[in-house]
């Protein structure tokens, strides 16, 4: 689960991305150059990237405050967190 302060600046963050890909397709539309394209594509992935990280963190941060009572779950939940960010 998401604290409400995180939840905010995760949408805010996806807004901006969602943002630069329409940018992205102005630009493609506007016939731009591949390179310019192609750098703000790598920013696009770059601030999901991020959002990613911030979710996963947060996540991870929930797993080791609030410990589930059984070890097994506690312990597949934190797995499930690495491999999360091994996957990234």
């Amino acid at each position: 689960m998401i604290e409400e302060d995180n939840q905010k600046k995760i949408i805010n963050r996806l807004r901006r991305t969602e943002g630069q890909l329409r940018g992205v397709q102005k630009m493609i539309d506007d016939q731009k150059e591949c390179i310019d394209i192609i750098t703000q594509l790598s920013a696009v992935r770059s601030s999901i990237d991020r959002t990613m990280g911030i979710i996963v963190a947060e996540n991870l941060q929930n797993c080791l405050e609030n410990p589930s009572n059984n070890v097994d779950e506690q312990s597949k939940k934190l797995q499930e967190a690495i491999q999360m960010i091994i996957k990234k």
